[in-house]
């Protein structure tokens, strides 16, 4: 059985491409054969990292989506013999893909094939918080009870928070959605607040160059100290996912 490892949110700019990298280096990490996808046709981050040897889907027809061509990303998913398949889409696939998912059925046909659809969203402070919920919410509520959930918290923005300053785990919206999701949500995954100056630069720059973990730990060119944070970033990233056992 194939874990397929979705990024999914509406809102651009939220770090999907930074969640779909860290969950291939830590599946790869494991030993388990991993087919990393990007289906972005604006920003192909994902793509970009050239360790993970990340296909590209192409999904445009001239200047617009055509949907039918999601049928290659099922394909993929079908035929690869991969333990860990991670698909990084974005915010201008976002409607087309789960239109195209949903309509098909494609989540319960993955699950009789006896794959297991995991959606990773992203939920984020400041301005983008209110948006971030409403895409929660409404993925959860589309997807089918054979998709698990995992909530990644970026405080990059801001603190995870309303303008009230309720925290997302103590919400209205994610409890209602807890109930709804009936034993769906996996669990979180909190992109730590990283100090600018030191680790959040560090970490930054590594994401900008595409370059994974391993690979900035590996370059003797950084100090001694910028490695030492980057294996502590990369700690807290995989302890995390080492506490999500259904994933």
């Amino acid at each position: 059985m194939a874990k397929v490892h979705l990024t999914l949110q509406g809102k651009g700019g939220v770090g999907k491409s930074m969640m779909a990298a860290i969950i291939a280096q830590y599946k790869a990490s494991k030993g388990r054969p991993v087919l990393c996808i990007d289906t972005d046709p604006v920003n192909a981050t994902f793509e970009g990292y050239e360790s993970l040897n990340v296909r590209r889907l192409e999904i445009m027809d001239g200047d617009e989506i055509n949907s039918r061509n999601f049928d290659l990303l099922i394909e993929w998913i079908a035929t690869e013999e991969a333990d860990d398949i991670v698909i990084d889409n974005g915010a201008s696939s976002f409607v087309p893909l789960s239109s195209y998912l949903i309509g098909n059925q494609v989540p319960d046909m993955l699950a009789e094939m006896g794959h297991q659809l995991i959606v990773h969203i992203a939920v984020t402070g400041g301005q983008a918080y209110e948006d971030t919920v409403n895409g929660f919410e409404a993925i959860v509520s589309q997807y089918p009870q054979t998709t698990l959930f995992v909530i990644w918290l970026n405080p990059y923005w801001g603190p995870v928070q309303s303008s009230a300053g309720v925290p997302f785990e103590k919400s209205p919206e994610y409890k209602a959605t807890l109930k709804e999701a009936k034993g769906r949500i996996a669990g979180f995954v909190v992109v730590e607040n990283l100090k600018k100056d030191t680790a959040g630069r560090d970490f930054g720059e590594m994401l900008q160059s595409h370059l994974t973990f391993d690979e900035a730990l590996g370059m003797e060119s950084l100090s001694i100290m910028t490695r030492q944070r980057l294996k502590l970033v990369k700690k807290g990233f995989y302890d995390q996912l080492d506490n999500l056992p259904e994933i």
